[in-house]
């Protein structure tokens, strides 16, 4: 509902009681799931609610500013040194303004993705930033915001949308340069360990695989491609699976740093000599990188900088500075760190 100059008006439940023509006071009850409300009314009630971005006020005492000082953050885990570097870059930015953050992790679950959404959207966040699980595959729980022209940021896992602005690095070109590097140590059979092709980080980390192999006349084979959660304990568990395989690999490029040092640990522990019999790289330069004897080869990119870049933007569509409707793509930097663990040829 526009006020006719651009600017968005709070949804009442006076406004959802005149479209229905029944009184306020049924319509509070109903959201408040009051048992003499029968079940029909309020699905009508809750449906009409959901579609003109009713939000319960939690807050009332900021009802009639309509602005909370507080921005939401959805993370996939707390427990990443990449994530909790990208919230340290946010948190030092956006305080410098007054604001606050509202810090949420989906636990890598679209369901609980949703859920966060709903209850930032219900807390009446300023803005809100968000790097998606590993199953979501579509931003219709996002349209909320979009509706109410409240900021949304993606950063890191990102999907394409012309409501907000993405913030993320170049990882075909990453994944291309870590597959490459392996392939100039001399590996010529290359597996890759990823997570669920969901996400634009996993997909273009892939393709970028995929095309420093075809580069260079080696196979492509999809029984090289393993899937897992990227934790250390799956990497440790390949392992053994890799173990198994008619003939060793010679190379591995792994979608992330500790998954990539659960499956050394893991070869390691059974003989397997690394990099003489097997090289790898990792992916995000995580601290544990450089304290695994060997220490890994990795992509370095700054979750801090991520941060920084986020939180800086959302600022400035809120203190209109930037228009909440000029939204881009913003691809930073990376780089390849070359340690021991990828090095064959060490003369």
């Amino acid at each position: 509902m526009a006020n006719g100059n651009g600017n968005e008006k709070e949804i009442t439940i006076y406004d959802i009681a005149k479209r229905l023509k029944i009184s306020p006071a049924t319509v509070s009850r109903a959201l408040q799931d009051h048992p003499r409300i029968s079940a029909k009314t309020k699905k009508k009630i809750f449906d009409l609610a959901d579609e003109v971005g009713y939000r319960r006020n939690h807050f009332a005492g900021n009802l009639r500013a309509q602005k909370t000082q507080t921005i939401g953050v959805i993370v996939p885990r707390l427990n990443s040194h990449f994530m909790s570097s990208v919230i340290a870059g946010i948190e030092l930015t956006v305080n410098e303004h007054g604001y606050s953050l509202l810090i949420s992790q989906s636990s890598e679950s679209v369901l609980k993705e949703a859920d966060s959404a709903e209850a930032m959207f219900n807390s009446r966040v300023d803005g809100l930033m968000a790097s998606l699980a590993y199953d979501t595959s579509t931003l219709d729980h996002f349209d909320k915001f979009f509706r109410k022209k409240t900021p949304v940021i993606f950063f890191d896992r990102v999907m394409p949308n012309k409501n907000a602005t993405s913030i993320l690095i170049d990882n075909y070109r990453a994944a291309y340069d870590a597959t490459k590097h392996l392939i100039e140590q001399g590996c010529k059979k290359i597996l890759h360990i990823t997570a669920p092709q969901m996400q634009n980080v996993y997909r273009d980390r892939l393709a970028g695989y995929k095309s420093a192999l075809e580069e260079a006349k080696l196979k492509f084979r999809e029984d090289h491609v393993i899937i897992t959660n990227l934790s250390q304990e799956a990497g440790y568990e390949q392992a053994a699976r890799i173990l198994k395989m008619k003939s060793l690999p010679d190379g591995i490029f792994v979608a992330n740093d500790s998954c990539a040092i659960g499956c050394m640990m893991g070869l390691m522990e059974k003989g397997i000599r690394i990099p003489e019999q097997v090289a790898f790289v990792g992916f995000n330069n995580d601290p544990v990188s450089t304290v695994i004897d060997p220490k890994l080869t990795t992509i370095a990119y700054s979750g801090f900088e991520m941060g920084e870049v986020a939180g800086r933007l959302l600022v400035n569509h809120l203190n209109g500075t930037l228009p909440i409707n000029n939204t881009t793509t913003i691809v930073l930097r990376s780089d390849l760190i070359v340690r021991q663990s990828s090095m064959k040829n060490q003369g």
